[in-house]
């Protein structure tokens, strides 16, 4: 099948309907904002695993009642599904026009649109807290039906507080529901706890096996089961295996004969050999991503890989298409990817798409498999376009052009001309030095190159990149001309001081220049192995 992953930038609502066919996901997650009226940033982290003070506004969940959201809730109650129009108004008469309201109003249209796109053997799982959970389980029976609700998951995700007044929160709440009544199922265990072992597996065969003793005789009356075996009786009711089982069993060592003719033979189940105990609805064996972490990349809301795991294991097989439509950094493409699955990501921010490539980037290296974004610019007129839907969103893709890091937070502080930047080696004392990158999207003149050159000159920087969506002026290039060259001792070449670049002219391929010992500037995700089985394609 020639299938390429897929890496979306845009409004998840929208994508959905125009991109993903019905009935083609077989599994989704999905992470969204809580309404927990916090503002999330994105804290960076320098080479030596440090928390940088640089941080960038990733998104504010905050939902407010507008007009858009007025036209969202007519849309459901005149066009949606009969069972979640009546709850809309039922939700409406209860709450009143609030921010609870406006973020249910923006979550329902959304499962509506997932429910569509998921296969018939599909699930959902909806990932949440206490603030909304009550409201969202509602949510999705009127969607999905009742019916359908596979389990409620709780998630310990973190210890308790000391200083907490009420009972400490320290759990998610993860809602898993199935498109019809036969999902994909695969069964996970966990080791038993030392303390069964002790207790259940108390005998040790010579080969140092730990085993316990099991009933050999018939729950239920086997008239053809009653035949002495060795010396022993029948059982009342007989045995529960056959002759021809038994001489195997005898064969193998795992009889255990009792000192005594008026016991009964027992058969040996080996430690070894058992699955372990099913994974329950209270997970309490999965840590969150701890400061220190080397998953850890510092944006809001990431979750551990290994809860993505467990849910990708149990609810899909290699090839099956997972879709996660609030993407984040990508923790569950991520590990869909290392699990030979099929995988689409959505996020609204592109400061969030710059992340997953790099996550991926990292993680897989030459194993990674084919993927295409969908939704950033490829042209100057997209480029265009995107400058008039959101300005921020067209710097941090325009910086991403270069490979650089995002530097300025758009809702906090003065603006300090620094728009991202690029940390370099260029000689043996081990400090970084950094490109400084500016993005203009409107109108160009002289003075931002000057102005520029005064950022260099306060943060002591070699090189300065001025990125433009428009042409530069014959002025402007005279006067970055005029800032010379940067050149190092120990690392040979000349590079211009300031360097212009047009957005057309980096979306043809041309690089800036630079030494090119380079400083990560993102944290680096860990290297991983994809799963060792039968291959995907």
């Amino acid at each position: 099948m020639d299938w390429k992953n897929r890496l979306y930038f845009g409004d998840n609502l929208d994508i959905l309907r125009r991109e993903v066919p019905d009935a083609s996901v077989d599994l989704i997650y999905l992470d969204p904002p809580f309404n927990s009226n916090a503002t999330y940033n994105v804290l960076f982290k320098e080479k030596s695993g440090e928390e940088s003070a640089a941080q960038i506004t990733a998104f504010g969940d905050t939902w407010q009642w507008s007009t858009e959201t007025e036209a969202v809730y007519k849309e459901i109650v005149t066009s949606g599904p009969r069972k979640l129009a009546d709850l809309a108004q039922a939700l409406l008469a209860f709450l009143s026009r609030n921010d609870m309201m406006a973020y249910l109003v923006m979550m329902g249209l959304r499962m509506v649109e997932l429910r569509r796109v998921l296969k018939p053997t599909g699930s959902i799982y909806l990932h949440c807290d206490p603030t909304a959970s009550h409201y969202l389980k509602l949510l999705m029976d009127s969607i999905f039906g009742p019916e359908h609700f596979s389990a409620e998951v709780t998630w310990k995700r973190t210890g308790t507080h000391s200083d907490a007044k009420r009972w400490s929160p320290v759990a998610d709440v993860l809602l898993h529901y199935a498109r019809y009544g036969n999902p994909t199922w695969n069964p996970l265990y966990e080791p038993h706890s030392e303390e069964y072992i002790a207790s259940k597996y108390r005998y040790t065969d010579t080969d140092g096996r730990k085993y316990r003793l099991d009933n050999m005789t018939s729950p239920k009356p086997r008239p053809n089961m009653m035949y002495e075996w060795k010396g022993y009786p029948s059982p009342q009711l007989g045995w529960r295996y056959s002759k021809e089982t038994m001489a195997r069993l005898e064969a193998e060592g795992r009889i255990w004969y009792p000192d005594s003719k008026s016991k009964r033979p027992q058969l040996k189940r080996y430690l070894d050999e058992m699955e372990g105990v099913l994974v329950g609805n209270v997970w309490t064996d999965i840590d969150p991503i701890n400061s220190r972490a080397q998953e850890r990349l510092g944006y809001p809301t990431q979750k551990p890989e290994a809860l993505l795991e467990r849910i990708i294991k149990a609810s899909s097989n290699q090839g099956d298409i997972v879709l996660d439509p609030f993407c984040g950094c990508g923790t569950a493409v991520a590990v869909a990817e290392r699990l030979k699955r099929r995988w689409i990501g959505i996020d609204i921010t592109y400061l969030a798409i710059n992340l997953v490539q790099r996550r991926l980037r990292d993680s897989f290296g030459g194993q990674l498999s084919p993927y295409e974004i969908i939704g950033a610019p490829k042209d100057l007129q997209s480029a265009e376009a995107l400058k008039e839907i959101s300005p921020h969103q067209f710097e941090w893709w325009a910086v991403d052009l270069v490979n650089a890091r995002p530097a300025k937070d758009h809702k906090k502080g003065a603006d300090t001309g620094i728009d991202g930047y690029i940390n370099f080696f260029d000689d043996k004392s081990g400090n970084a030095k950094q490109v400084i990158v500016q993005v203009k999207s409107g109108y160009v003149g002289v003075n931002h190159v000057r102005d520029l050159k005064g950022v260099l000159e306060r943060e002591r920087a070699p090189i300065g990149v001025l990125i433009t969506l428009r042409e530069p002026t014959r002025p402007m290039l005279t006067e970055a001309a005029a800032a010379g060259f940067y050149e190092s001792e120990d690392f040979p070449g000349r590079y211009p001081r300031l360097q212009i670049f047009t957005i057309a002219e980096l979306l043809e391929g041309r690089k800036i220049q630079y030494p090119e010992y380079r400083v990560e500037t993102f944290a680096k995700a860990e290297r991983k192995t994809k799963h060792q089985q039968e291959e995907m394609f």
